[in-house]
């Protein structure tokens, strides 16, 4: 049994007719009456009624043909999909990003990619890195872009590194602390923080520099413009990406603060972007693509950092 021999006997129930039948096929209509023959030799049962002249189904036609319209109308779709992935011409591609790629990365490759591959569905969610990874354990994206570091060392995931993202702490003009010429973290912590997740590891650093054990957040958010509107308002310090503030920073919006006990290793809070893949989990070809994409607007957007790694 093959689906040639299935799609024959669809078309015999269509048309009530071998001779008909074999005419809509574009076959012969002896070797159309044998495919039919061999469905019936393979099942051992008569499956046409050639005693009707309506050479209707017999029941045993009856299941097979239920069977044969699913199976035939699934090959359809298998072909169609496949077909579709390899051109490119429709799909859908769903990941996620932190909010330091969703501030220009994103939007950027989104733009070059929808040009090139209009008919592709495009689906992402802005995250941090530890609600981004579970989503993707979930299967609910295909990857994500974020910092790396977390994962670098993780078995189950797969990464693949991007520029480096240097990160900046702010604060609004006219702030206190603008006024002070020397700044050390104590001073940070004298207002209300107002950042995304921060990574465990400059969490620490922070915390121990400035003689604490941990330290709170008062305002945290993944999403950046929002953030950067409280500070704005308010004397609250906010800690982003460079990338994410450089329009507000250039009209005057906010302006940068330094702490002097900073480490130079960490001073300008470089995160390591990235892609975070599952590991032993191909990528859809929409996927590909677009990732392909991002590395392209990545090394256009950071060709100095790119050449100095």
């Amino acid at each position: 049994m093959d689906l040639r021999q299935l799609r024959y006997f669809i078309a015999l129930n269509e048309h009530r007719s071998f001779v008909r039948a074999a005419e809509a096929m574009g076959i012969t209509q002896p070797a159309f009456s044998r495919s039919i023959q061999g469905l019936e030799q393979e099942f051992r049962c008569q499956l046409v009624d050639r005693g009707d002249k309506e050479l209707r189904p017999t029941p045993e036609g009856q299941v097979l043909l239920q069977h044969a319209w699913r199976l035939v109308q699934g090959a359809t779709q298998l072909v169609a999909e496949v077909s579709q992935m390899t051109k490119l011409d429709a799909g859908e591609v769903r990941f996620g990003c932190g909010p330091a790629p969703a501030a220009r990365l994103v939007p950027d490759t989104l733009a070059a990619f929808t040009r090139s591959y209009p008919g592709v569905r495009c689906q992402f969610h802005v995250d941090n890195w530890e609600r981004l990874s579970r989503a993707l354990n979930r299967d609910e994206i295909e990857f994500f872009i974020a910092d790396i570091r977390h994962f670098e060392a993780d078995p189950h995931f797969q990464t693949q590194a991007l520029s480096p993202r240097s990160g900046m702490f702010y604060c609004r003009p006219g702030h206190p602390l603008l006024h002070k010429e020397s700044l050390t973290t104590n001073d940070l912590f004298a207002y209300p923080l107002a950042t995304g997740l921060i990574p465990p590891g400059v969490r620490k650093l922070l915390a121990n520099l400035s003689g604490r054990d941990d330290f709170t957040t008062q305002v945290e958010s993944e999403h950046f413009p929002a953030l950067r509107a409280v500070v704005e308002q308010t004397d609250a310090i906010g800690i982003s990406t460079e990338e994410a503030c450089a329009e507000a920073l250039a009209a005057g919006r906010i302006q940068r603060l330094h702490w002097r006990n900073l480490p130079t290793s960490l001073h300008s809070l470089a995160a390591q972007c990235g892609i975070v893949t599952r590991s032993g989990f191909r990528l859809s070809a929409a996927a590909r693509a677009l990732l392909e994409t991002l590395g392209a607007v990545d090394q256009a957007l950071y060709p100095p950092m790119r050449a100095a790694q």
